[in-house]
C-alpha cells in the first residue's frame, strides 16, 4: 500500500515538474511565431508612393533649346532672371517677335505682367507667313496687339496642364492645348519645340507656328 502512494506520488511530482516546461515552450513557439511574422512584415518593401511616382517635369523641354545659349543673358539662367518681353529680346531666335511687341508698345505691359505663359513664335514661325501679310500686321497696331495679345495667357501654365486644356488669353478668346511627355500642340497647329522656360515673371513654351485669334 505504501509503495503504491509512493508511485502516485513520484507521478504527481513528475506531472508537476513537466507541466510548466512543456507550458513554457509552446508560449516560446507562440513567441517565435509572432516574431518571425513581424520580421516578415517588417522586410517586405514598401509599395512606392503615387507621389515619388509621379516625377513632374522640371526644367526647360524640347529640341528647340538646343538653340538657346549656354551661357549670358540668353541662356535659360540668364531668362529666368529678366522679365519675359526683356528676356525674349536676349533670345536670338526671337528677334522678330520682339520687334513686333515693340511696335504693339506691349514691351511694358508683358514686362509688368505677374505669373504668366507666353506662347512664342520663334523667327522662323513669322517666315512661314507671306511677306505682304507680315509687313501689313506689323503695320497696323490694333491688329498686331490682338495677334500678340492671343498668344499670353494670364496664368503660368506647367506642362501637366498643357495636356489637355482650354485657357482664355488676354485677347479675350480662348488657346486649346493638348500633348504629352515632351510633344504639345496649340490649337493644333502650332507645336512647342521648346517648352517650360522660365522668366522672371513668366513661363514660355517657344512654338514653331504663330497663332491666329478665333
Amino acid at each position: 500500500m505504501n509503495a503504491r502512494r509512493f508511485r502516485r506520488a513520484a507521478v504527481a511530482v513528475s506531472v508537476a515538474a513537466v507541466l510548466p516546461l512543456a507550458l513554457t515552450a509552446c508560449g516560446d513557439t507562440d513567441k517565435d511565431k509572432k516574431d518571425t511574422g513581424s520580421s516578415s512584415a517588417a522586410s517586405e518593401p514598401a509599395a512606392p508612393s503615387s507621389a515619388a511616382a509621379d516625377t513632374a517635369m522640371s526644367g526647360p523641354f524640347g529640341p528647340g533649346c538646343a538653340g538657346v545659349p549656354k551661357e549670358g543673358a540668353g541662356s535659360f539662367d540668364g531668362m529666368a532672371k529678366d522679365p519675359v518681353a526683356t528676356a525674349a529680346s536676349n533670345n536670338p531666335a526671337l528677334s522678330t517677335l520682339v520687334t513686333a511687341v515693340k511696335k504693339a508698345g506691349l514691351v511694358d505691359t508683358l514686362n509688368n505682367a505677374e505669373n504668366i505663359t507666353v506662347f512664342a513664335p520663334t523667327n522662323d514661325a513669322f517666315a512661314k507667313l507671306p511677306k505682304a501679310d507680315l509687313d501689313a500686321v506689323l503695320a497696323d497696331k490694333a491688329k498686331l496687339t490682338s495677334i500678340l495679345t492671343y498668344h499670353v495667357v494670364g496664368q503660368k501654365l506647367t506642362p501637366k496642364q498643357l495636356e489637355t486644356g482650354t485657357y482664355p488669353t488676354l485677347q479675350k478668346s480662348t488657346l486649346t492645348t493638348a500633348g504629352s511627355g515632351e510633344s504639345y500642340k496649340v490649337n493644333d497647329t502650332s507645336s512647342v519645340v521648346c517648352g517650360n522656360v522660365p522668366t522672371a515673371n513668366a513661363t514660355v513654351y517657344i512654338v514653331d507656328t504663330v497663332l491666329m485669334p478665333k
